[in-house]
């Protein structure tokens, strides 16, 4: 099934936009979709952002991080610039690494309903450690809901 190029363009608003304003605060409202072409067949969709940043709520310090998002979509499909936003927008956000993992997996699958997706974070060591949480969802009642049981259950970086 093959959507036309308008059709798949008509709810994006931020890509191409010579416009586009940064957020400065944590939301998850930048964030849009399109319609996947293909959803007859099961694929894996990857995006790895290598600079994101957010403060400790501590210390008000930066930390920063390598996030790593797969999914497997149903219908709809995250656009990349308004995820680059979103992911932007955690830079003055004050959140321990597992809490951002959570609310980045959350968000996309309020705003997706994936077959299934998982959410990776490779923090920077500060004071001599790193944090690398993980956190995923399959949905339920699906054979994703096994997956994701499966892949926690043997999660290996």
């Amino acid at each position: 099934m093959t959507h036309s190029k308008s059709a798949q363009l008509e709810n994006l608003t931020l890509l191409g936009n010579q416009a586009t304003i940064y957020p400065t605060e944590y939301t998850s409202t930048v964030l849009e979709t399109f319609k996947n072409d293909h959803p007859e067949r099961e694929y894996f969709v990857n995006f790895h952002c290598p600079e994101f940043t957010t403060l400790c709520p501590m210390t008000n310090q930066p930390d920063f991080a390598t996030i790593y998002i797969s999914y497997v979509p149903q219908i709809e499909m995250v656009e990349s610039k308004s995820l680059k936003l979103y992911l932007f927008s955690f830079r003055n956000h004050g959140s321990f690494h597992e809490d951002c993992i959570n609310i980045i997996l959350d968000d996309l699958i309020q705003l997706m309903d994936p077959l299934y997706i998982e959410v990776r974070g490779e923090f920077t060591p500060r004071g001599g450690i790193s944090i690398h949480p993980y956190a995923n969802y399959g949905k339920h009642n699906t054979k994703w809901q096994a997956v994701a049981n499966r892949r926690l259950e043997n999660f290996n970086f």
